[in-house]
Order: structure tokens, then sequence, then C-alpha cells
């Protein structure tokens, strides 16, 4: 079952957080907090969205986070998937497809036109699970970033 993520759902949501984070081999660059979260996806002008996974029993085993971005070539708005998680236990339950397929009932219901997230190079079992779903790579395009001093430098 797929839901909408509520308030109560932060400490799980910031647990799965830290599980993708460590999964990823980036553990130490997963600073955000509870309370980021919480004003992220509940606070005045919320920034981003989440559903959850659950199993049978109603725990939570997965999570979606994402947040509108736009097209100017198309000129609507798109959603970009900015985590999907499925504990290790719960894969290959259907739960990861069902979050996939949530996002996109989405963008089809309210005429968005793209689902796009990234994915790192070397998580073969992920990518070869998108392909199964109809995604393509974008090979044309490489992801540039800005953070920390880098980012400080030329902000200041």
């Amino acid at each position: 079952m797929i839901r909408k993520a509520t308030l109560s759902d932060i400490p799980v949501i910031h647990e799965m957080v830290r599980e993708l984070a460590e999964y990823e081999k980036c553990l130490d660059e997963a600073r955000a907090t509870e309370e980021q979260l919480r004003e992220a996806l509940f606070g005045e002008q919320p920034a981003a969205f989440a559903h959850i996974a659950q199993d049978e029993s109603g725990e939570p085993v997965g999570f979606s986070l994402w947040f509108l971005n736009f097209s100017t070539w198309r000129g609507v708005h798109g959603i970009y998937l900015e985590d999907l998680y499925v504990r290790p236990e719960a894969r290959g339950g259907g739960h990861g497809k069902a979050l996939l397929t949530e996002l996109a009932r989405i963008c089809v219901a309210r005429g968005y036109e793209r689902l796009e997230w990234s994915v790192l190079n070397w998580n073969t079992p992920s990518i070869a699970f998108y392909e199964s779903l109809g995604a393509r790579p974008q090979d044309e395009w490489m992801v540039y970033r800005l953070t920390d001093e880098a980012l400080g430098r030329l902000g200041a």
C-alpha cells in the first residue's frame, strides 16, 4: 500500500534517509535533521512531498521523496524524485514499483510530462529495475553540483 506521508512519519523517513545514505556509501553527507524534514514536507510552504510504502501489517518499508521541477521546453511541471528507498528485507515485494507508479499517476493526473531522477552508476540492481519499467538514462547530460566551500566561494 502506498500513502501520502504524514507528520508522524518524519522519524521513519529520517531513519530511511540515513539507511539510503549508508547504502550509497555517503552516510557522512546525510546531515538532514528530523526538524528540517518536518519543515520541508509540512512547513508553511512545503518544498517537497513524500509517500510511504507499507507492508501487509502496515509497517513502513519504503518511501519516495520528491519535488516539482519545470521544463522550459515542455512548458509544464514535472516531478523530480530525490529519493526512492525500500528496506532490504522488503525488496522484491513490489514496493518500489508501487511508489514509482504513484508518482507516474500524479504526473498523468496533473498534466506533468516528466518524471526524473538520478541513480549512481554502480547501482546496477536499481538501473535494471528502472529500465524494466521503461525509464531510459539521459547519457547526453551530466549532473553538476556545487556544495560546501565551492558553493560558499561562489555565493560570497
